[in-house]
Order: C-alpha cells, then structure tokens, then sequence
C-alpha cells in the first residue's frame, strides 16, 4: 500500500522539475520512512559539446531536513509531446544519448541542513551527429530493501520510493540550435476559462522556448502582462502554449474580461516575435 504526503514547500530558488508526489512504500511490514526533503539546483542545465569532446557539470543536493538523508541518482530518457504531456522512460528510448553519460556515483548521504555537490560528465563519440542529446538525472530517497536493489544495479522505475526529483540536461551538439516561427495569437477556452494561446512552430534541431512579455488591457480598462508557459519546444514539435496573465508589481490577477488588447515582443534564443493585436 502507498500513502502519498504533500512535498513540503521548497524556496522557488531551489525548485526543479517533481516527477512524483511523496510516497512512503510499506515494504514487508509497515515501516514509514522519514520525509524526503530535498532539493536540488540547478533546476536544468542547457550545455554545447561537440563530437568527440567531455563537458562535465555539477548540481548541488540540498537537505532541507533535520536527519541526514540517502540518496540514489540515476539517468533517465523522457518524452514530451505537443500537448505537454511529459513521459518517463527507465529503458533507453531510440537515440538515447543516456550510454555517454558518466555519474560521479551511484548513492550519497546529505548531512541533514547542508549540500553535497555531485558531478556528471557527458563524453560525445566522435561520429555523433549535429543534434541535441537529452536526459534527466533522478534523485530518489531510498528505502532499506531498495538500496540493496540499486546497489546490485537492478534500479527501475517499477521500485517505491520515498520521493523523487529530477533535473533535465540538453547538450547541444555541433551547433544544434532551435529555429522558431509563431504562427498564430488566439484565444480559447480551456477548463472552462477563456485563455490566450500562442502556436509555435520549431523546425530546428535542438529545443527552444518562449520568454518575454506582451503588455495587454482588457475590455473593463485593468492592465497586465501576458507572459508564456516556459515548457520546451522540442525539434520538429508544434507547440499551443497558454499565455497567462500576470498582475502588475506581483499581484493577483483577475480572469480578464474578453476581447483585451495586447503589444509587446516574445523572444526566443535566436529572435523575437514583435505582437501588436486584439483577441476576441
């Protein structure tokens, strides 16, 4: 049997990307296991190698708790798709670059209310293609019975744990680079709230994303920011990603009153998009 608990709240600095609610596994009896309170930073790397060349990096593990906490870390593949629905993969998906990469280890114990530094490396075969490789690495809480389980070699995904946190790694090769093109500012209703949407079109060979920030009205004279989803824009993907309204100076923003009018520039890593427009 699984009890899921709330994560606690981790400072925004220190966020990365949670695969799974905190789960205690009773495992033979009923033993509970403490709370995973971890945290890592950075919350992705984004690095340019070339064929046959090493770049290695380092993220720091952060124990937010009061107990010194073990830890295993592993690579696994994922998959994003137009719609934003993430996929984790234990098994090498076609093209994995997971085989170049090298962990400092397989476990280590956080002191509790300190950090450990852990290294990784990714070494490029000679005949590696211009693209871009991609791979997460997951920080999972173990459990007594899992840890002989990992340290035989024979973790998956299918094994409890007591929590776990993953950080995404994009290593650009020979010059991979995303091309962007927006096709369409609309509007649309989703979840029952009207909501602007952007279309983004990526024919490049290596992800990009949107950032910046339209500056918009709406019919009852409130002023706001649109600003768009930061999820990535994989190669070859057409992406519909929400712009949502930001209030001024931080503050809560109420749904806006349709139409609203909104000007600004959505950039990209390469360019940016110049919007002067009405949404009905």
């Amino acid at each position: 049997m699984n009890i899921f608990l709330p994560l606690r709240a981790l400072p925004r600095w220190l966020r990365a990307t949670v695969l799974l609610p905190l789960a205690l596994a009773a495992i033979g009896t009923a033993a509970f296991a403490a709370p995973f309170e971890i945290a890592i930073s950075p919350s992705r790397f984004e690095l340019a190698s070339k064929s046959g060349t090493r770049v290695g990096q380092s993220l720091d593990i952060h124990n937010l708790g009061a107990a010194p906490t073990e830890v295993s870390v592993r690579t696994i593949d994922w998959s994003y798709s137009p719609e934003g629905n993430i996929g984790y993969h234990d098994e090498l998906l076609p093209g994995s670059c997971r085989p170049w990469v090298t962990l400092e280890r397989r476990s280590l114990t956080v002191p509790a209310r300190s950090k450990k530094s852990f290294r990784f490396q990714v070494d490029a075969p000679a005949d590696a293609p211009r693209g871009e490789c991609r791979f997460m690495i997951a920080i999972e809480g173990t459990e007594p019975a899992q840890q002989a389980v990992i340290q035989s070699g024979g973790a998956n995904l299918s094994l409890p744990v007591t929590g776990r946190i993953a950080v995404a790694v994009y290593v650009m090769l020979n010059g991979a680079a995303p091309k962007l093109e927006m096709k369409q500012i609309a509007s649309r209703t989703i979840e029952g709230k009207r909501t602007a949407i952007v279309t983004v079109v990526n024919s490049g060979d290596a992800h990009g994303r949107l950032e910046g920030s339209l500056d918009a009205k709406d019919s009852q004279g409130r002023a706001f920011e649109l600003v768009p989803e930061g999820t990535p824009i994989l190669p070859g993907q057409t992406r519909t990603i929400a712009l949502m309204p930001k209030g001024e100076s931080g503050q809560p923003t109420p749904q806006p009153s349709y139409p609203i009018k909104a000007g600004g520039m959505l950039d990209w890593d390469k360019g940016s998009f110049k919007v002067d427009l009405e949404l009905k």
